[in-house]
C-alpha cells in the first residue's frame, strides 16, 4: 500500500458525510471498539464482510483512505471481479495475522463504511472531531463471539480452520462484473483509485495480449502460432519503448523446459530491512520453467513493473491462510516481500485495476541483495 504523502491527500475543512461514496484521499476515523461491535451480526460480519480483531488496533485513529474497494478480485476461484459496496482500504492499514494463528500474507483490510466516521484532516486535536452514533444495523457482536469467528473447527491433520477476510470477502460481494462494462473502470476514475495515464497503459496492454494470443491462436493450425505471437510481442514492446516508463510485454513464458529443476537458492542473509535490486525481467524469465514457476512459486505479470528496481526486504513469508480452505500453509523456502511491492491490477485478466493492492511474493533468486554486494 502507498505510504501515506501530501500527494494522496486530499484536504478537507469540514465533515463529509458517509452518505456519498469515500474517493481515494478522503479522511476518516475508525469508530471505537463498543460503536464497531454493535454494527455485527452473531457472526461479526456487516453484509457479509468479516471485522477481524487485528482491526481494533486501529480503533480512534484518522486516517486516509487508500482506495475506494467498489470492486475485488476472486483470488479463490478466480472468477473475475466482485462488485462491493460502501467499502474502502485505508492507506497503511494491513492484517498482521495476530487473531489468525500468525499468518504473514499482510493482507490489506476491508473497510465497511459502517465502521467509519468523516473526519477533517489532518486532525490535529482529537477531541474536535463530531462524534456520530454508530449505525445500528445489526443485533450486536461481544468480544468473546468476534474472537471466535476467527475459527471454523479444527482438523487433527491441517490445524484450525480460520475465518477472515481474505477467505470471506466473496461473501460481501453482490455481482460478478464483466470485464467488458466500462462503468467499473469509470468508477475507478472518478473513486481516484486510478489516473488517466494508468487506465491508458491497462487499455494498450489489453490490446497487445489479444492481439498476441490472437495471432497465436489464428496461425497456430500451420505452425506459425509462436512465430506470430512473437511479432506482436516485439511490436508491444517497440511501442512501449517510445513512451514515459513503458514496459516489455509482461507474459512472456519461462525459459526452463518442462522436466527441469528450477534454481535453488537460499535466502542468505536476507532479511527484514535488507536493501535488494529485483533482476531484469530477462534474468527473472531464465529462472522460470514453462507455467513461470521458480521452487513452486508463480512469478506474474503484476512482478513485472517493478523489475530493475531497488526495495528494502519488509518481511519474509513462511505461513500464510490458503484462501480457499481457511488452513495454514507452511512454506518450505520462506517467500520474500518487498516494501512497496504490491498488484496495481494493470497486468491482470478479468480484474483489472483490482483495488486490494495484494503484497508480491519474490524468490531470492530473482533478487540481487545489495548489501552483500
Amino acid at each position: 500500500m502507498h505510504s501515506t504523502s501530501q500527494q494522496f491527500v486530499r484536504v478537507h475543512t469540514r465533515e463529509k458525510p458517509l452518505a456519498s461514496p469515500l474517493c481515494a484521499g478522503d479522511w476518516v476515523q475508525v469508530r471505537s471498539r463498543e460503536e464497531i461491535l454493535a454494527t455485527l451480526d452473531e457472526h461479526g460480519c456487516v453484509d457479509g464482510m468479516p471485522f477481524m480483531p487485528e482491526m481494533l488496533a486501529a480503533c480512534g485513529k484518522t486516517l486516509p483512505v487508500a482506495k475506494r474497494a467498489h470492486k475485488t478480485c476472486d483470488t479463490i476461484a478466480y472468477t473475475g471481479a466482485h462488485k462491493l459496496e460502501r467499502t474502502v482500504h485505508l492507506m497503511d492499514s494491513r492484517c498482521d495475522g495476530s487473531a489468525h494463528g500468525g499468518c504473514e500474507a499482510a493482507c490489506a483490510l476491508y473497510w465497511n463504511e459502517a465502521w467509519l466516521k468523516p473526519a477533517p484532516a489532518p486532525v490535529v486535536d482529537p477531541r474536535i472531531v463530531h462524534i456520530e452514533a454508530a449505525p445500528k444495523r445489526a443485533r450486536g457482536c461481544s468480544m468473546e463471539q468476534l474472537t471466535a469467528t476467527t475459527q471454523l473447527g479444527s482438523d487433527p491433520d491441517k490445524g484450525p480452520r480460520y475465518m477472515c477476510q481474505a477467505t470471506h470477502y466473496l461473501n460481501a460481494s453482490t455481482k460478478l462484473l464483466s470485464p467488458y462494462d466500462p462503468r467499473h473502470y469509470i468508477e475507478d476514475y472518478r473513486s481516484g483509485n486510478v489516473g488517466v495515464a494508468t487506465l491508458l497503459r491497462g487499455g494498450m496492454y489489453r490490446l497487445g495480449i489479444i492481439a498476441v494470443r490472437g495471432s497465436r491462436r489464428l496461425l497456430r493450425p500451420i505452425g506459425l502460432g509462436d512465430a506470430a505471437a512473437s511479432v506482436m510481442m516485439f511490436c508491444y514492446d517497440t511501442v512501449q519503448k517510445l513512451l514515459p516508463n513503458g514496459l516489455p510485454y509482461p507474459r512472456r513464458t519461462g525459459t526452463i523446459p518442462k522436466g527441469q529443476p528450477t534454481p535453488l537458492q537460499g535466502i542468505g542473509d536476507l532479511r527484514p530491512g535488507s536493501r535488494v535490486r529485483v533482476k531484469s525481467y530477462r534474468e527473472i524469465l531464465d529462472t522460470l520453467d514453462s507455467n513461470n514457476k521458480t521452487r513452486g512459486l508463480y512469478f506474474d505479470a503484476e512482478h513485472v513493473p517493478y523489475c530493475g528496481k531497488e526495495f528494502t526486504v519488509r518481511s519474509l513469508v513462511n505461513r500464510i491462510i490458503d484462501e480457499r480452505t481457511g488452513y495454514m500453509i507452511h512454506f518450505k523456502t520462506p517467500s520474500i516481500i518487498l516494501n512497496g511491492s504490491f498488484c496495481q491490477g494493470a497486468f491482470s485478466d478479468n480484474r483489472m485495476f483490482c483495488p486490494r493492492g495484494i503484497y508480491h511474493y519474490w524468490r531470492s533468486a530473482w533478487l540481487t541483495p545489495l548489501d552483500q554486494a
